[in-house]
């Protein structure tokens, strides 16, 4: 009997006619026992990419996973497939630990996910050398492989073991896999985990479908439930927050004005946690409050958002943390609020910390990229993208700066003007006090007769307080001003000041836009108009068939995406299938699926159109 290939497996167990970008090179490649190092972004399609190779190779894929949720959720879809998959994690007892190991041990599974530091046992070890002697090993996977870095966001030191998998096991291939690694970060993955001799696949950064907005802090409250009124009621989506405070406080906020909304960060009961990630997985329209300790992992596919009240740390963590919205390929928005005090805050935690200067360094760096980021007129995607070396051309049409460019003006006058206040006051006050020398107050006691004498008392009063905030915030972002910790956030001129002081060079800033009011943007007109994928909420059929997969999901306890996709939905919906041929070429449904549930939604499709309740 011939073997199957790579793309009958691909249509017969997960329902896809045709792989994405560059899934068959690195499925090919692994098949073949190369080594790869995968950096593909949430949603590309990552996970394909070990467990198709698995399926063609004799033997059990060996997947090291540092996330117990995303283990159950891939096991649990991987057994809708078909496919004899199973977990080995401290969520099982002793005696379903027990029988996994032992259909391990009998050659009874295609994939095991496990955690590093179980794989990392001398025990655990030994039992996959028999497992290879008996039955073979077809690969081991490492996913998240970023937390390897000590330099990056998620670092688990037990990921620094993982080259023993080399050493005791130097003829199993090894596919090492994240979404998220600049070239410092790439280059220790490659070199903490002996890949030396791995081939590289890069795939675009590029998150068409999410729409990147930034927008000035106000009430953010007040400005969050705006955007979830406008366009996202009934949604799935993240709320981040940077203290555990914030986050109870705004979920209770959004619980008594009617929103599905539950908290999630490390200083909550584990029991809670864990209820509470449950219920954003398995149901619909929840939203999770969270600190970053939420959702690394999270394999729901159906987000439609993720919004920040605080500005993350880094680009990176900006980057992974939007991306678990639109992990299906459907439109999703990416909407944060920020101001100058996010910046102070960020900048005080960060200098605060107990981390080496070397590494405190590297994070202050870090946080310079995401304010320019915040601050910049050019089109968002193309920011990221050049921040991990990939290249855009702009205009994307996905993002508020290239909806609605933003007005520039020449603010080299006003820029000198705010740099030499801070220069003249001492270079160790905020830019509270700066602002009242500007305008003429000094409301300082102790400072204000000294301060009146000086050269920019007063001068500033051509513009208001909050133009001169926005001054400030943006020469901040572009490096003219660091925020001095030891002087409790009062601003210090850097050396890229010096030429705007003395006249060298032009500062254009970004003109602020005055808040709307009882007016709806282009970029509201426009998520409206792709709102619940042009209409689909409205259609009965959609709700029914999203009905179905809730049943079914409930009767086996396993989260609806697991099931189908909404885009699988969307499919069927849009071309209402009367047999299980036709509903089998739709893409996600697969043969097993097809057996499954096929009669089920085919039942659905046809009461509907009979008008049956």
């Amino acid at each position: 009997m011939t073997a199957p290939t790579a793309k009958q497996i691909l249509h017969d167990v997960f329902g896809y006619t045709s792989f994405r970008g560059e899934q068959q090179s690195i499925v090919e490649y692994v098949v073949a026992g190369g080594d790869a190092l995968v950096l593909m972004p949430t949603g590309g399609g990552k996970s394909l990419c070990y467990q198709l190779p698995a399926l063609l190779r004799r033997g059990v894929g060996i997947v090291v996973s540092p996330l117990i949720a995303l283990m159950q959720d891939q096991v649990d879809a991987l057994n809708q497939l078909g496919v004899r998959a199973a977990f080995l994690n401290s969520s099982l007892d002793a005696n379903a630990a027990r029988t996994v190991s032992s259909r391990l041990l009998r050659g009874d599974l295609d994939l095991l996910y496990v955690a590093p530091e179980r794989l990392l046992m001398a025990g655990f070890l030994s039992m996959l050398e028999q497992v290879q002697a008996e039955h073979g090993m077809a690969l081991f996977a490492i996913d998240e492989a970023h937390c390897v870095s000590q330099w990056g966001h998620d670092f688990r030191p037990e990921y620094r073991g993982l080259t023993v998998l080399h050493e005791r096991f130097p003829n199993v291939p090894r596919i090492a896999l994240t979404a998220t690694a600049d070239a410092p970060t790439r280059g220790e993955i490659v070199e903490r985990l002996a890949l030396e001799q791995a081939r590289q696949f890069v795939s675009s950064f590029d998150r068409p479908n999410i729409r990147y907005r930034v927008t000035l802090k106000a009430n953010a409250r007040q400005q969050l439930l705006a955007f979830l009124e406008t366009e996202h009621a009934n949604d799935a989506g993240i709320v981040y927050c940077l203290s555990r405070k914030k986050v109870d406080e705004t979920a209770t906020w959004l619980r008594e004005r009617g929103w599905n909304a539950l908290p999630y960060h490390a200083g909550l009961d584990a029991a809670i946690r864990s209820e509470n990630q449950r219920c954003f997985l398995r149901k619909e329209g929840v939203i999770i409050v969270a600190t970053v300790a939420f959702g690394m992992g999270i394999d729901k596919p159906n987000v439609r958002f993720v919004a920040h009240l605080d500005l993350p740390k880094s680009m990176e963590g900006y980057y992974q943390e939007t991306g678990r919205a639109g992990r299906d390929g459907l439109p999703a928005n990416a909407w944060m609020t920020y101001g100058l005090g996010d910046v102070v805050s960020m900048r005080q935690m960060l200098a605060s910390g107990d981390a080496p200067e070397e590494r405190k360094r590297l994070e202050m760096h870090k946080l310079d990229a995401l304010l320019g980021f915040c601050e910049s007129t050019a089109c968002r995607h193309q920011i990221i993208l050049r921040y991990f070396g990939e290249e855009h051309p702009g205009n994307c049409a996905q993002c508020d700066n290239c909806l609605e460019p933003i007005d520039t003006w020449d603010a080299t006058q006003a820029s000198r003007m705010a740099l030499s206040c801070v220069y003249r006051t001492g270079q160790r006050f905020g830019v509270g006090y700066l602002i009242d020398v500007l305008l003429g107050k000094a409301t300082a006691q102790v400072e204000k007769f000294r301060h009146q004498q000086l050269s920019t008392f007063g001068i500033g009063q051509s513009l208001a307080q909050t133009q001169w905030s926005s001054v400030y915030r943006q020469l901040v972002a572009a490096g003219l001003l660091n925020v001095d910790m030891e002087a409790y956030g009062g601003l210090r001129l850097t050396e890229e000041a010096r030429p705007v002081l003395r006249g060298e060079s032009e500062v254009w800033l970004r003109r602020d836009a005055e808040p709307a009011k009882n007016k709806i943007s282009k970029i509201e007109r426009s998520a409206r108009m792709r709102e619940a994928f042009d209409g689909a909420n409205e259609d009965p059929l959609w709700l029914a068939l999203k009905a179905k997969r809730m049943e079914l999901a409930r009767e086996q306890g396993v989260p609806p995406y697991v099931i189908f996709h909404d885009s699988t939905l969307l499919e069927i919906l849009k071309l209402r299938p009367g047999n299980l041929t036709d509903l089998g070429k739709i893409s996600g449904v697969g043969l097993a699926k097809l057996a499954r549930y096929g009669d089920d939604f085919l039942k659905v499709i046809e009461d509907e159109a009979n008008g049956v309740k």
